[in-house]
């Protein structure tokens, strides 16, 4: 499903963990109490999580100019010192890149037990379509209301 032969790549921040992980893939830009929550319910099940990070390129691409807020390296970074997360790796590749069958012949090395995604997620029917592709679940989670970086920079914008 590439375009023009183009395909997402993943590189890998640190070791990758042993098993069949939980895969949750975002921007994870402006870390908040939703991506605690919603990442630590992910691992509660029991399976190593892993967490795909959207590099620079690819968030600019779909959020605009002045996204993201903290670069790849930065957000896998805090992500890695999350107890809940087993690994984090970062998704490079055209913005246009972007469809389930594009994540899915990323992700399927990693052979993933599930999909992890919030409710609300505007690509919820994707990574069903992904999930039951590689033969893994799709685990959605409920979605802290309120809390989103999109919701939080702009907070912060009408305080100055």
């Amino acid at each position: 499903m590439a375009v023009g032969g183009q395909r997402l790549t993943a590189t890998w921040t640190g070791p990758r963990p042993d098993g069949r992980p939980v895969v949750a893939t975002g921007v994870f830009d402006v870390l908040h109490i939703g991506h605690v929550r919603f990442l630590r319910e992910a691992a509660e099940r029991g399976f190593p999580l892993v967490v795909g990070v959207e590099d620079d390129d690819r968030v600019r691409a779909w959020k605009g100019p002045g996204r993201p807020v903290n670069t790849a390296a930065e957000r896998a970074e805090v992500l890695s010192a999350l107890r809940s997360v087993a690994g984090v790796f970062v998704i490079s590749g055209p913005s246009e890149v972007s469809k389930w069958g594009d994540y899915s012949e990323l992700l399927a090395s990693l052979e993933p037990v599930a999909l992890a995604y919030t409710a609300g997620d505007p690509h919820t029917e994707a990574k069903r379509l992904g999930a039951e592709a590689m033969g893994a679940q799709a685990w959605e989670f409920g979605l802290t209301e309120a809390h989103s970086t999109s919701a939080m920079l702009e907070a912060i914008t009408s305080l100055g």
